[in-house]
């Protein structure tokens, strides 16, 4: 390829026609180094900078691969990460989801959901769906919320995403200091785990964006409580909104603000 008789948009072009950055091999990236025009040099430096990008995501998929490799090391297969979404809203239910992944099919920029975009969260939801070994997701609703409180209700949708599993995982690890009480399969808390275990952080997606789909089909219902911005969450907006109007049947009672203007 001699770059030097194409423009710079057409040298653009063809870099573009990459779908994987890693098939832009190194005597490509030498001749654009080589190459005195600024666009050229601007593309060069892209490519640079989406391999290193790329390269930091496979080690942080190997880093975070350990825990699994531990007790994969100890004979446990099928090990499941759990993370839940939608423990603090005034509305809508708790989603948990549990993940089980294949080490050796990696799904790059797996991290807590809420350090990552909408956008990218969706991408890698559909991802995760596609390639996981197992997906399952526990809802909860409002009103199971308010009878039991919700740090029973979370612990009821963590049950169900695991029973949702296609093949029942022979270890849990769950996001967080509590394991999962009265559950006959062994299981350890790990602290931020959505920041150290790949399937936990892919359960953090799968229950976030589960969660803002239950709550966007909300805001169609009840468009007052803007839903669709707040995810149910006490916003000033929100919060004005129950004062205002009072709650709709999807808010959970259990909640001060809540339950003091429902006869409004």
């Amino acid at each position: 390829m001699n770059f030097n008789e194409m423009t710079i948009k057409e040298i653009n072009n063809f870099i573009n026609e990459f779908e994987d950055i890693e098939k832009i091999d190194n005597g490509i990236i030498e001749e654009l180094a080589n190459d005195s025009r600024k666009g050229v040099q601007k593309i060069c430096k892209k490519i640079k900078r989406q391999k290193t990008k790329r390269k930091e995501k496979i080690q942080q998929w190997h880093s975070q691969n350990e825990h699994i490799n531990l007790l994969e090391e100890k004979g446990y297969e099928l090990i499941a990460g759990i993370d839940e979404a939608g423990r603090g809203p005034l509305a809508g239910p708790v989603v948990s989801s549990a993940v089980i992944l294949d080490k050796t099919n990696p799904i790059l920029g797996l991290t807590d959901s809420k350090k990552i975009s909408q956008s990218e969260r969706e991408r890698l939801f559909d991802i995760i769906q596609e390639e996981a070994v197992g997906v399952g997701i526990g809802i909860v609703s409002n009103t199971i919320i308010d009878r039991l409180n919700i740090y029973q209700a979370t612990f009821v949708a963590m049950r169900r995403a695991v029973e949702n599993l296609k093949t029942l995982p022979k270890f849990l690890l769950i996001d967080g200091n509590q394991t999962i009480p009265d559950f006959n399969i062994e299981q350890k808390a790990i602290v931020s785990g959505d920041l150290k275990v790949n399937s936990i952080s892919a359960a953090s997606i799968i229950a976030k964006v589960t969660r803002d789909k239950i709550m966007d089909e909300l805001h169609e219902s009840y468009p007052r409580y803007n839903f669709l911005s707040n995810k149910g969450y006490g916003t000033q907006e929100h919060i004005e909104a129950i004062e205002e109007i009072g709650p709709c049947p999807y808010h959970r009672f259990s909640y001060k603000i809540v339950e003091k203007n429902k006869n409004k």
